[in-house]
This record gives structure tokens, C-alpha cells and sequence, in this order.
């Protein structure tokens, strides 16, 4: 039961950090096209802009290894077993 829990736990911080990478990802371009708005010059990069792109990638980055390990270890693991850890983690389906 104590690896079922692990498991909740891991699939909400993948959320959590998927949540957030996209709010990262969505609004990193809002500060520079304010700014190209406000000054008509596009030459200069917003360092804000940057920093959240910067944040949105890594966060990208950790939510795909939280949830590859789940999809590596599925993926590795005998059917009885993967049937078994399934059962575990959602016993209304089985």
C-alpha cells in the first residue's frame, strides 16, 4: 500500500510541475511583446521573458523525468506485475 501512496504522490508532483511548466511556457511571452509593444523596438530580449522560458523548459524537463520513470518501469515490468501494481493503484477498475 506504502508504493501505491508513492506512486499518488509522484503522479500529483507530475501534475503540479506540468501545471506549472504550462503556465510557464504560455505566459513567457508576455513580457517581451509588452515590451515591443510599449517601446516598438524589438531589438532588446526581455530578461524576464527569458528567465520564465528558462523556468517553463526545466520544469518541462522534471515533469517528463517524474513521469517517465512511471512509463519506463510499466514498460519493464513482467504483465502479472504490471497488472498487480494497476489493481493496486485503482482497485475499481480491476
Amino acid at each position: 500500500m506504502a508504493g501505491a501512496a508513492m506512486g499518488i504522490r509522484r503522479t500529483d508532483a507530475a501534475t503540479l510541475v506540468g501545471a506549472l511548466a504550462t503556465l510557464c511556457s504560455t505566459t513567457g511571452l508576455v513580457p517581451q511583446a509588452w515590451k515591443v509593444i510599449r517601446t516598438l523596438d524589438t531589438a532588446p530580449i526581455s530578461r524576464r521573458m527569458y528567465s520564465i522560458t528558462v523556468i517553463g523548459f526545466s520544469l518541462w524537463l522534471t515533469y517528463g523525468l517524474l513521469l517517465s520513470g512511471f512509463i519506463l518501469t510499466m514498460k519493464l515490468l513482467p504483465r502479472h506485475q504490471k497488472e498487480k501494481l494497476a489493481e493496486a493503484l485503482d482497485p475499481a477498475a480491476g
